[in-house]
């Protein structure tokens, strides 16, 4: 594997990542004893969207194996520069942001998991994408899925209502290679982090009654993971505390 280069200013930036790698690594093991809750139980996933393949690279020297990224056309380049300097198979993939129906093929390619499915045509085109890709040979298991849920009931804001879940779940069970995971959601703008969490957590127990093995809840972020910790994150998604801000403009 080709080692992160030390030249122009890379060992400012391992050391910039090291530390803050560290720093988000102490709060969440803090937050979690805080809720009486073991660190193990919650998975940090490093946001790499929109910064380099080598800060993802750096992260990888520094133990991280999961990675996040929300935009199909830059995560697709990235990873195909990443999985040919890391040919580590333990290294997983997540696409946490809106998936447009004709990104589904090229994110079946690449994905471990999607935590953003929002909707019955979204899930439709994931399971042609999925069976596409095993047939393929460029996957070996399922997609697993996350539905994103619609905390203030608007969908045009990303997310399903609460009422349309558990068909949502019935199709996604359906898919020959699809796996239902769990839930993810994203508190809306200006709420009571606390608030928004306790309703996904009560959403999300209730949802487990019907489906068991659901038990990932992607929530929580640079600003807020203490309160999704709180109230029974197993994944929390970081990426400013991590990578610092944003360095290309989101198109």
């Amino acid at each position: 594997m080709d080692r992160v280069p030390e030249a122009s200013g890379a060992g400012d930036r391992v050391a910039q990542i090291s530390g803050a790698l560290g720093a988000v690594r102490e709060r969440l093991d803090a937050a979690c004893r805080a809720a009486g809750r073991e660190p193990s139980d919650v998975m940090l996933l490093p946001v790499t969207k929109f910064f380099p393949e080598s800060d993802a690279r750096i992260l990888y020297e520094l133990g991280c194996r999961e990675f996040g990224e929300s935009r199909e056309q830059e995560a697709t380049a990235k990873i195909g520069e990443f999985r040919a300097r890391v040919p580590d198979p333990a290294v997983r993939w997540h696409m946490i942001g809106h998936l447009q129906r004709n990104k589904a093929r090229a994110i079946a390619q690449w994905a471990y998991a999607i935590h953003s499915v929002d909707s019955e045509r979204l899930v439709g085109a994931l399971g042609k994408a999925a069976t596409a890709a095993v047939e393929a040979g460029e996957r070996t298991e399922p997609l697993r899925v996350l539905l994103q849920v619609s905390l203030d009931g608007d969908p045009q804001r990303g997310g399903a209502v609460v009422g349309d879940l558990e068909s949502l779940a019935a199709q996604v069970r359906s898919a020959p290679h699809l796996e239902f995971r769990g839930l993810m959601a994203v508190p809306p703008i200006e709420a009571d982090p606390d608030a928004a969490f306790e309703e996904l957590h009560n959403i999300h127990a209730r949802l487990c009654v019907e489906h068991p093995d659901a038990t990932e809840l992607s929530a929580g972020m640079t600003n807020d993971l203490e309160h999704a910790v709180r109230h029974g994150s197993t994944c929390v998604r970081v990426g400013t505390a991590l990578l610092g801000a944003r360095p290309i403009t989101s198109k």
